[in-house]
C-alpha cells in the first residue's frame, strides 16, 4: 500500500459504491458529498464538510458527480483554493466532451492533472467492482495509479491521451445502450401482441442474432420480474443522450438514428420522473 491520501467527492448511487470498494482495500480515503458526508460515507474513510478542506487533505482527488454543471463547480473551487494539496484529479463523472475539455483547460492552469476517465456498468457493477473505466490521459500516469483504479473496476482501458476522448467513448455507449433499451421495448412489445411469451423470446433472441445488453440483463433481470430495478435514472440515460447528439451535431456524424431515440427518451424522462430506465419498457409498450 502506498502513502498517498486519496479523495471521493460524490456518494451517490455510483459514487458511494466505488469509494466503498477502495476504502475495503485499505486505502487511505476521504469522503465529501454536499448532500450529506457523514449519513453516506463509507466505513474506515474520513468524512470531511467542504471541498476546501479536503483539497487541502489529499494528493488525489476522485469525482462522481451527477453532471457537467456539478463538476466543474468543483473543479473551479479546487483551481481557487490556495491550500490546495491535490495534485491529480479524476474524473469519473458523465459530464460531456466539452466540459471535460473545459476542466482539463482550468485545472491545468493551477498545476494540477486532470484527468478524463468516465465508468460504465451501473449501480450493481459499482457494487460489485465491475465496472469498466475509459482513461483519458497520459498513459504513464495510468499505470503509475494502477492498482488503486483496479481496486473498484474490472476493465480499465487507456482509450486516449485528451481529455474529451473519455467521454465521447462514454457517451457513445450509452446512446447505443439507450437505443437497445428502446429497440427492445418496441420489438418485445410486437412479440407480446403475437401471443408470444416474453421469457420465451428473450431466450430466443439471446442465442440468436438480436442479442443485446437490454435482452440479456435488462429483460431477463429488472422487466420481467417486474423489478425495474437497473440503478440507473431515466434522466440521467436522457442527460447522456443528448450529450452525445450535441457532441455528435458539432462533429456533423450521423443522427438520425439519434433523434429518433432522443424523442423516446425526451418522452420517457416526461412521462415518468424519478423513474428507473428501465421503465421505458412501460412508457413504450403503452403508448397508442
Amino acid at each position: 500500500m502506498n502513502n498517498l491520501k486519496y479523495g471521493f467527492v460524490g456518494l451517490g448511487q455510483m459514487g458511494g459504491p466505488m469509494a466503498e470498494n477502495i476504502a475495503r482495500k485499505g486505502y487511505n480515503l476521504s469522503v465529501f458529498d454536499k448532500a450529506g458526508t457523514n449519513e453516506r460515507a463509507p466505513k474506515n474513510t474520513f468524512a470531511f464538510d467542504s471541498i476546501k478542506e479536503i483539497a487541502g487533505a489529499v494528493d488525489i482527488l476522485f469525482l462522481s458527480l451527477p453532471d457537467a454543471n456539478a463538476s466543474l463547480e468543483i473543479v473551479k473551487k479546487l483551481a481557487a483554493t490556495n491550500s490546495c494539496t491535490t495534485s491529480l484529479v479524476i474524473e469519473l463523472s458523465t459530464i460531456g466532451v466539452d466540459a471535460a475539455k473545459d476542466a482539463w483547460q482550468i485545472l491545468n492552469s493551477s498545476n494540477i492533472t486532470y484527468i478524463d476517465a468516465p465508468v460504465s456498468g451501473g449501480q450493481s457493477g459499482a457494487k460489485a467492482g465491475t465496472i469498466t473505466i475509459m482513461w483519458a490521459g497520459p498513459r504513464n500516469i495510468l499505470e503509475i495509479h494502477k492498482k488503486i483504479m483496479m481496486s473498484f473496476c474490472k476493465n480499465l482501458f487507456h482509450v486516449g491521451n485528451n481529455a474529451g476522448q473519455g467521454q465521447a467513448l462514454k457517451i457513445l455507449n450509452n446512446f447505443l445502450s439507450g437505443t437497445a433499451m428502446a429497440a427492445t421495448s418496441e420489438a418485445v412489445a410486437f412479440g407480446l401482441s403475437q401471443g408470444l411469451d416474453m421469457k420465451t423470446l428473450l431466450n430466443v433472441i439471446n442465442v440468436s442474432t438480436g442479442q443485446n445488453t437490454a435482452t440479456s440483463d435488462k429483460f431477463p433481470n429488472r422487466i420481467l420480474t417486474g423489478s425495474f430495478d437497473a440503478g440507473f435514472k431515466t434522466s440521467l440515460l436522457t442527460k447522456d443522450m443528448k450529450l452525445y447528439l450535441e457532441s455528435a451535431r458539432i462533429s456533423k456524424t450521423p443522427i438520425d438514428i439519434a433523434n429518433a431515440v432522443m424523442e423516446l427518451w425526451n418522452g420517457c424522462n416526461n412521462s415518468l420522473p424519478n423513474s428507473d430506465f428501465t421503465e421505458i419498457y412501460n412508457f413504450i409498450s403503452r403508448k397508442n
